[in-house]
C-alpha cells in the first residue's frame, strides 16, 4: 500500500516538471519509468503563508514533497532550526513534513511565529513559503454604558459601534432585541467601519434596541454592544425644555423642520485619496447627510468602470471593484445633491502590486553536456527584486559552478555534468509581499523508450482528425520518425504533421490512409520503435431524417429515422423527448430505424430526436410532435345590450389545443315553436368572443357557441339564459307566388308559407287577391289559414290574372305584397300549322318549313312544334320497307326545322303540329319527299371458299342497304409477312351482278389481306376486310412455308429421310429371315426427332398392331389460315412416302417409297377450308 501511495506522488510531483525549455526533457508519468529515475525534491502541498489558527484545535502546518529518494524534512522557526524532537507537542507524520501540534494543556499563541520547511534528498532541496502562524482573536466589548441619544428631527446622527480588534477583523451588523436586522434605506445606514449613518432622523428612528453585533466567523462568535436608545425631538418639544429651563414662553418661533444642502461626512472635504493592491478589492465610500435626503451617484474622470468587476451597492453609498488591476488608478467622484444643492468630492485612486509572476521558473530534466536555462519572471508596484538560492542556500553562497551563469531574473546553464542536480529557488519581493518557487534541473542519461503501447489500434472516422500518438523517453530527447507499412521514407509533409511530441497528424483521415505505421525514436544511446495501426472507418449519417408532425389525440404517429453507418462500427439507435428519456410507456414503441407513438396524448408532444451513436462517432435530428384536437368548448356565455331586435353575445374560448380556432358557430333554440333542436345562426371570426345576433319577433331564444379549428367543432357550450323577444305583425308575406290552372276553367294560386320565425306572432293567416288582367279594377279577396295554396274556380281558358299573397297575424298584416301575373287553365290549340313545305338538301338531311299558327288559337303557353315523319319504303321496287314513325320538337314559336338521320334512296312522309302545355293540335296534312343515291352500305360478307397452293377464291353478298342503284365492287388485297408487313396493293373492279372472284397467280403459303367495298353513283361505300393463306408447296410436309424454303431444313430432312431408308432396309431383311414384327414396333425405331422414335430394340413403328394393318394411315391437313395441325397419334409411313402404305399378312410393309398419293379427310380433321393433303417423301 504504501508502495502504491509512492507510485502515486511520483505520478503527481513529476507532473510539475512537464514544462521545459530549450532541449529540456519531459519526464513521462509511467510507474515503471519512474521508478528507475532519479528526482530532486518538489513541494507539492505547505500551508498558506498567512495562517490563522483555531485555538481550540491542534495546530496542522502541511508541508508535502516528491522526489527520487524519497525526501527528508526539517523546520525552521523563527530564521532558526525548529528541533520537533525537543518539543513533546510536535510531531511530523511519516514520510511527511507537515508537522502536528497538540496544545492541549498549552496555549496556542506559544506557537506563533514564521515556519519555512525544507525537503531534502542527494539531488537538492526544496524549501516553502515562510508560514506565519497567528492565533485567530473574538475579544470581548469593554463594558459601558450608553446614555440615550436625544436629537433634534431632521438632523444627522452617527451610532458608533466601535467592535473589539479581532483577527481576522468581525463582520459588523446592527440588529434589534429580537435579532432582526434593522431596516437600512438610503436615509439610514450602515458604513464600511460599521457605523450606522442617519443622514437625517425622523420622529419613527426613536427606539431603544438600536444593538452593534461583531461576528468573528473564525471562531464562530457574535459578541453584542449595549443597546442605544434613540430619542428623536420635534420642535415643539424642544420649545416646551427650552420654555422650562429659561423661562420663556416660545425659544423657537416655527415650528417646521429647516431644510439643509447636503454634506460630506465621509470622506470629508473636497478630495481624498485611497491606495489598493492589485487583485484585490477597491472599495469607495460616500456618505452624506442633508435635508431632503441626498442622492449619491458615481463617475470616474479618467474613463469608464470596468465592465462584470464594478458594483454600486448600499443605496449608491459605496462602489465597489473586485479583481483591481492597473487601469483602474484615476481619479473617482461622487456627487451629492438634494433640491437645495449639489456637491462633489473627488477620490484619488492609486494602484499598488504585491509580486505576481510573468514566468515562474520551470523545471528541466537535461542530459549531460545539454544547455538550459531557468527563467524567474515578476512583475508589481514598486518593481520587486529577484534574489535566487540553490537547495535552499544563497546562490552567491552555493558552491560555484563554472557552467552556470546568474544573469538578474534568469540562470543559464551550459553543458550541464552527472551529479549537478539541484533545486533552485527564486524570490520576488517588494513591501507589499513576495513570492517564492522551486525548480529544479536535473541531469539523467536514458536510452530512448517508446512508451505508447505496442500494437495499439486507432480508429477515427473518415474525414476527421487522426492522432497517432508515439510518446518516448529518452536523454538526450530522442528524435521521432514515423513511417507507413513497407515503406521505407519518412512520413513527412501533406497530409501528414509530425508535433513536438513525436504525435503524427493527418488533418483529413481518408480511406487509404488505413493500414500499419512505424514509429521510431533515437538519441545518441540507442534506437527505439513501435507499431500502431489506424483503421479509417465511413462516417455515421441519417439518411431520412424524422420529419414535424401534427397528429389528432388518440391517432399513431410514427417518426422513421434511417441510418448508414460503418458496418463494422456497431451502432446503437437512441430516442430523446424535449432531450430526455422517452417516457416509460409501453405506447413507445422503438424499431430499428423508427420511433412509433400509440395512442397519442397531449403530453406526447414535444421535440424527438433520435442518435445514432457508434463507438467513434454519432449523428442526430430532431422533429417536432404537436398534438391538436378540437377546441375546448366556449364558456361563460353573456347576454348584453338587449333590444327587441337584437341582442350581444359574449362568451370566452376554450383551449385550442395548439390548433388556432378559426370560427366560432352561434346556434339558437326556440323553446316556443321548436323546444330541443338546434338551428346555426350567424358565425364569426375566431379572432372575435363577441357577436351581434338580430332576433325575429315571438322567439324564446336561448344560444349556443361552437369552435371550429382544422381538427373540427368542439361540444357545445352550455346554453345562455333565455331571451323573449316580443310578437309583432309579419316583416315580409309569403314567397314563391305563381297562379296557373289545372283545369281550362280554374286558377291555381300557390306561395311558399311563412316560417315560424317569419311569422312573428300568433294567429297567422294568408290574405289571398286575384283579378283578370287588363279587364277587372277591384280585387277579389279571401283570406285562408296557414295554408300554401287557393284554388279559383269558373275561369276563363288561358286568361292573364293578377295575382298576390299577403300575410296577417294577431298583431297586424304584413307590408304591401308584390302582384305576380298567372294564367288560368290551358286546352289543346284548335289550328294545324299551314303552308307546310318540305326541301331535300342531301340523301340524309331534310328542312321542313310551315307557317305558325296565329296564338290565339293555341289556347295556352305556346311550348313549340312537333314534326312527325317516317320512311315509308325504300326506292328499289324489290326492296319495300317501312320503318316505325320518328318525332323531332322544335322549343319556341319555331317555322322550320331539320330532319337529320334520313335513308337514302327512301320514300318518307311527315306532317307538323303545334303544342302547349296541355298537349299537341291538330296535325297538317301528310307530304311526302324522296331523298336521293347515296353511298352504299359494307358487303353483307366476304368469305374465302377455296385455298389452293397458288390461287384463291373469295365469295360476297350485296349490301344490305344499298342506298341506290349499285354500279359494282372494289377489291384490293396485298401480302402480309410474318413480322406483319405489308406489300404493295393490287386492286380489282368487279361488275355489280357478280358474287365471287377467283384469284390466280398468288404465292404459295402466303397470308393475304383482302379489302371489300360497293359502289353507287354516289361513290364507294365502308370497306371490309379478311385475310387468307395459299396453302404449303409440296416439298415441304407438315412444316411452315417460311422454314420449308430453307436450304439447311431441306438438307437436314434429306439426311433423316436417307437414315429412315437405311433403318426400313435392315428391317425388311430380318423380317424376310423370320418372326413377324409389328408396325408399332417400327414407327418406336423412327429417329426424326419431329415424330415418335423408334424402338431401338426391334426397329418397329408405335402404335399399330398387326390387326390394324389395313387401317388407312392418317394423313396431314393444312387449314385456311396457312398452320400445319398435326394429330396427337405418330406419323405413318405414308406421311414419309408415296403409295397405298400397304401391308401383307404377316404385317411387313410392301409398299413403295417413291410417288404421290392422295388420302381423304379423316373424322378427326376439323378445317372449315376443304384443301389437298400433300404427302411427299424426299
Amino acid at each position: 500500500m504504501e508502495r502504491t501511495r509512492t507510485r502515486a506522488g511520483a505520478a503527481v510531483f513529476l507532473m510539475l516538471i512537464l514544462g521545459h525549455l530549450g532541449n529540456a526533457l519531459e519526464v513521462p508519468l509511467d510507474p515503471k519509468v519512474l521508478e528507475e529515475l532519479a528526482q530532486p525534491p518538489t513541494i507539492t502541498q505547505q500551508s498558506p503563508k498567512d495562517y490563522i489558527i483555531d485555538p481550540r484545535e491542534n495546530i496542522v502546518i502541511h508541508c508535502e514533497a516528491k522526489g527520487k529518494p524519497h525526501p527528508s524534512f526539517s523546520w525552521t522557526r523563527n530564521g532558526t532550526h525548529f528541533d520537533i524532537d525537543q518539543d513533546p507537542k510536535v510531531t511530523m507524520r511519516p514520510r511527511s513534513g507537515t508537522l502536528v501540534v497538540d496544545i492541549s494543556g498549552e496555549k496556542a499563541e506559544t506557537y506563533e511565529g514564521v515556519y519555512q520547511c525544507t525537503a531534502r534528498n542527494k539531488h537538492g532541496a526544496a524549501v516553502s513559503n515562510n508560514i506565519v502562524i497567528r492565533q485567530s482573536r473574538s475579544p470581548l466589548w469593554s463594558k459601558e454604558r450608553n446614555e440615550p441619544i436625544r436629537v433634534q428631527e431632521g438632523e444627522a446622527l452617527v451610532l458608533h459601534c466601535r467592535p473589539p480588534a479581532g483577527l481576522p477583523p468581525p463582520i459588523i451588523f446592527w440588529m434589534d432585541v429580537n435579532f432582526q436586522r434593522l431596516p437600512q434605506s438610503s436615509r439610514v445606514f450602515q458604513a464600511l467601519n460599521g457605523d450606522l449613518y442617519f443622514s437625517n432622523v425622523l420622529k419613527e428612528d426613536s427606539r431603544n434596541d438600536y444593538i452593534c453585533y461583531a461576528c468573528f466567523p473564525h471562531t464562530q462568535t457574535i459578541q453584542q454592544k449595549q443597546p442605544i436608545t434613540l430619542l428623536v425631538l420635534n420642535l415643539d418639544a424642544v420649545n416646551e425644555t427650552v420654555a422650562a429651563l429659561f423661562n420663556e414662553t416660545d425659544f423657537f418661533s416655527d415650528g417646521s423642520v429647516e431644510e439643509r444642502k447636503p454634506t460630506f461626512l465621509i470622506p470629508s472635504g473636497s478630495s481624498s485619496s485611497k491606495m489598493v493592491l492589485r487583485g484585490q478589492v477597491l472599495e469607495l465610500e460616500c456618505i452624506t447627510e442633508g435635508l431632503p435626503t441626498p442622492e449619491v451617484s458615481w463617475s470616474k474622470l479618467s474613463g469608464e468602470f470596468p465592465d462584470k468587476r464594478t458594483s454600486i451597492v448600499t443605496f449608491q453609498k459605496i462602489l465597489r471593484i473586485v479583481n483591481v488591476s492597473d487601469a483602474d488608478a484615476g481619479e473617482y467622484r461622487c456627487t451629492a445633491h438634494n433640491r437645495l444643492a449639489s456637491i462633489h468630492h473627488t477620490i484619488r485612486v492609486t494602484v499598488k502590486a504585491a509580486p505576481y509572476w510573468i514566468t515562474t521558473p520551470r523545471n528541466l530534466v537535461l542530459a549531460p553536456r545539454e544547455k538550459g536555462q531557468l527563467i524567474c519572471r515578476a512583475s508589481g508596484t514598486p518593481k520587486p527584486t529577484i534574489n535566487w538560492a540553490m537547495n535552499g542556500i544563497p546562490i552567491e553562497n552555493s558552491p560555484e559552478d563554472s557552467n552556470r551563469k546568474v544573469e538578474g531574473d534568469t540562470i543559464i546553464f551550459e553543458e550541464v555534468q552527472t551529479g549537478s542536480s539541484a533545486v533552485y529557488q527564486c524570490n520576488a519581493s517588494n513591501e507589499y509581499g513576495y513570492l517564492l518557487s522551486n525548480a529544479f534541473v536535473n541531469v539523467l542519461s536514458e536510452t530512448p523508450r517508446v512508451l505508447t503501447p505496442a500494437n495499439q489500434v486507432y480508429q477515427v472516422i473518415r474525414n476527421n482528425h487522426a492522432l497517432l500518438d508515439c510518446s518516448s523517453f529518452g536523454s538526450p530527447i530522442p528524435k521521432i520518425t514515423w513511417f507507413k507499412d513497407s515503406q521505407s521514407s519518412t512520413l513527412e509533409g501533406d497530409p501528414y504533421l509530425l508535433h513536438e511530441n513525436g504525435t503524427l497528424e493527418i488533418y483529413v483521415a481518408q480511406a487509404l490512409n488505413s493500414g500499419k505505421y512505424i514509429c521510431v525514436a533515437r538519441n545518441t544511446l540507442g534506437i527505439a520503435e513501435n507499431h500502431v495501426y489506424l483503421e479509417v472507418k465511413e462516417p455515421t449519417r441519417i439518411l431520412k431524417q424524422p420529419k414535424y408532425k401534427v397528429a389528432q389525440r388518440n391517432m399513431n404517429v410514427v417518426f422513421e429515422c434511417k441510418v448508414k453507418h460503418d458496418p463494422t462500427l456497431i451502432p446503437i439507435m437512441i430516442w430523446l423527448k424535449d432531450n430526455g428519456e422517452l417516457p416509460d410507456d409501453e405506447r413507445f414503441l422503438v424499431d430499428s430505424d423508427s420511433l412509433t407513438i400509440t395512442d397519442v396524448t397531449e403530453n406526447d408532444a414535444g421535440t424527438y430526436t433520435c442518435i445514432m451513436n457508434t463507438t467513434l462517432d454519432h449523428d442526430s435530428a430532431s422533429a417536432e410532435l404537436t398534438v391538436v384536437e378540437q377546441p375546448d368548448p366556449p364558456t361563460d356565455l353573456e347576454l348584453t345590450d338587449m333590444k327587441p331586435r337584437s341582442v350581444q353575445l359574449t362568451w370566452i374560448p376554450g383551449d385550442e389545443h395548439k390548433s388556432p380556432i378559426h370560427k366560432f358557430v352561434i346556434q339558437y333554440t326556440d323553446s316556443l315553436h321548436d323546444h330541443g333542436h338546434w338551428h346555426n345562426l350567424t358565425h364569426v371570426p375566431g379572432g372575435k368572443t363577441t357577436a351581434h345576433l338580430e332576433l325575429s319577433p315571438y322567439v324564446h331564444y336561448s344560444f349556443r357557441v361552437l369552435a371550429l379549428n382544422a381538427v373540427g367543432l368542439s361540444d357545445p357550450s352550455n346554453p345562455s339564459h333565455m331571451y323573449k323577444t316580443n310578437p309583432a305583425a309579419p316583416d315580409e308575406n309569403p314567397s314563391g307566388v305563381k297562379g296557373f290552372g289545372t283545369e281550362h276553367d280554374n286558377l291555381m294560386i300557390l306561395w311558399k308559407p311563412l316560417s315560424v320565425l317569419q311569422a312573428n306572432g300568433p294567429g297567422l293567416q294568408y290574405k289571398v287577391m286575384w283579378r283578370q288582367k287588363d279587364l277587372d279594377k277591384n280585387w277579389t279577396s279571401v283570406t285562408v289559414a296557414n295554408v300554401s295554396k287557393f284554388m279559383v274556380s269558373g275561369t276563363p281558358t288561358f286568361t292573364p290574372y293578377e295575382v298576390k299573397v299577403q300575410a296577417i297575424n294577431n298583431n297586424g298584416i304584413g307590408p304591401d305584397p308584390a302582384v305576380v301575373i298567372g294564367h288560368s287553365g290551358e286546352d289543346l290549340p284548335v289550328q294545324a300549322p299551314d303552308s307546310v313545305q318540305v326541301l331535300v338538301l342531301n340523301s340524309t338531311l331534310a328542312e321542313v318549313h310551315w307557317e305558325p299558327v296565329p296564338l290565339k288559337t293555341v289556347r295556352g303557353h305556346l311550348k313549340g312544334y312537333k314534326v312527325y315523319y317516317w320512311r315509308e319504303r325504300s326506292l328499289h321496287k324489290h326492296n319495300p320497307h317501312r320503318v316505325e314513325q320518328q318525332l323531332l320538337s322544335f322549343s319556341g314559336n319555331k317555322s322550320h326545322g331539320m330532319l337529320p338521320g334520313l335513308q337514302p334512296y327512301s320514300l318518307y312522309l311527315f306532317n307538323v303540329r303545334v303544342y302547349n302545355g296541355k298537349g299537341e293540335g291538330p296535325a297538317s296534312s301528310n307530304l311526302q319527299f324522296e331523298t336521293p343515291e347515296g353511298v352504299p352500305g359494307p358487303p353483307s360478307f366476304l368469305r374465302i371458299t377455296n385455298s389452293n397452293l397458288n390461287n384463291l377464291t373469295l365469295e360476297w353478298g350485296p349490301p344490305n342497304d344499298c342506298n341506290g342503284h349499285l354500279t359494282g365492287y372494289i377489291l384490293k388485297y396485298q401480302q402480309v409477312n410474318n413480322s406483319n408487313e405489308l406489300g404493295p396493293i393490287e386492286e380489282l373492279v368487279l361488275p355489280a351482278n357478280k358474287t365471287s372472284v377467283t384469284l390466280p397467280n398468288l404465292k404459295y403459303s402466303t397470308r393475304y389481306k383482302f379489302y371489300f367495298n360497293a359502289k353507287t353513283g354516289q361513290g364507294a361505300g365502308p370497306v371490309i376486310t379478311e385475310e387468307a393463306v395459299t396453302i404449303m408447296d409440296e416439298a415441304m410436309p407438315s412444316r411452315q412455308a417460311d422454314i420449308a424454303t430453307q436450304g439447311w431444313f431441306i438438307g437436314l430432312m434429306c439426311a433423316i429421310a436417307l437414315l429412315i431408308l437405311v433403318l426400313l432396309i435392315i428391317c425388311f431383311i430380318k423380317r424376310n429371315k423370320g418372326g413377324k414384327y409389328p408396325v408399332k414396333e417400327k414407327e418406336d425405331a423412327h429417329t426424326d426427332p419431329e415424330f415418335q422414335p423408334m424402338k431401338e430394340d426391334d426397329c418397329t413403328f408405335g402404335e399399330y398392331s398387326d390387326t390394324e394393318d389395313h387401317k388407312p394411315l392418317k394423313g396431314s391437313r393444312t387449314p385456311s389460315n396457312g398452320t400445319v395441325h398435326r394429330d396427337s397419334s405418330d406419323e405413318s409411313l405414308v406421311d414419309y412416302g408415296g403409295g397405298d402404305g400397304q401391308f401383307n399378312e404377316d404385317g411387313s410393309f410392301i409398299g413403295q417409297y417413291s410417288g404421290k398419293s392422295s388420302i381423304r379427310e379423316t373424322a378427326e380433321a376439323h378445317s372449315p377450308v376443304n384443301t389437298t393433303t400433300m404427302n411427299s417423301f424426299v
